[in-house]
């Protein structure tokens, strides 16, 4: 078996004297979609955040590309960053109002100390299925499935491995989920990007998913 991209072993993760994710485990293979499936409030959430280390767990870890990424300072953690990028549930609450799209895409480019072109920004924006001239709305402009797009394009932007999708299309109308699932399926085809993919309907994990996971009072209760 192939080296693990992601190995998560006996996370654990609290608020206060409330434990939202209780001694969790599950690695992830290059390239492939792993669901982690239950109802809200399980931990689900909180173990994508602690993933990418944007909540520190209490105890456990997380390896990622074999390094132990609980153990390092947010300093070590910067050049990792790029490679393990969020998809997240409100498209437009994660996009600045204020902001032309274009801006939005080239933002994580310039984080890392890059001067993007308009050329790349209008190749991003194709590869999610958007004419390059949405390069100059504002969010307020797009439907909620253009801007879901729109955080994909900027998730693409640093060439990550990983994906953390959390809920990335229960807040979008059902017309809209398929074709976004669409897009995220033939960009893992095209990138051999993985997935760890956050989601509470069954339906939509047992199709899109290689495995699934199910999450019960914050701890793996089946697979």
């Amino acid at each position: 078996m192939s080296t693990p991209l992601l190995d998560v072993r006996e996370l654990v993760v609290r608020y206060g004297a409330v434990t939202a994710v209780d001694g969790v485990s599950f690695s992830l293979a290059p390239g492939e979609t792993l669901a982690l499936n239950g109802p809200s409030g399980c931990g689900k959430s909180s173990t994508a955040l602690a993933v990418l280390q944007l909540r520190r767990p209490h105890s456990g870890e997380v390896h990622f590309e074999g390094r132990e990424l609980t153990a390092l300072s947010e300093r070590e953690l910067r050049p990792l960053r790029p490679r393990m990028q969020p998809v997240f549930q409100d498209p437009y609450g994660s996009l600045s109002p204020r902001h032309r799209i274009r801006d939005a895409v080239a933002e994580p480019l310039r984080l890392q100390g890059g001067r993007p072109t308009p050329a790349e920004v209008a190749e991003l924006l194709d590869r999610v299925g958007l004419d390059p001239s949405y390069g100059d709305r504002r969010p307020h402009e797009l439907s909620g499935g253009q801007c879901q797009r729109v955080g994909i394009a900027r998730a693409l932007a640093s060439d990550p491995r990983l994906l953390v999708l959390d809920e990335p299309v229960s807040a979008l109308d059902p017309s809209v989920r398929a074709g976004i699932l669409n897009l995220l399926a033939d960009l893992q085809d095209e990138l051999g990007l993985a997935y760890l993919f956050i989601c509470h309907d069954r339906a939509v994990v047992r199709h899109f998913a290689d495995r699934v996971l199910e999450m019960r009072d914050g701890r793996i209760s089946s697979s």
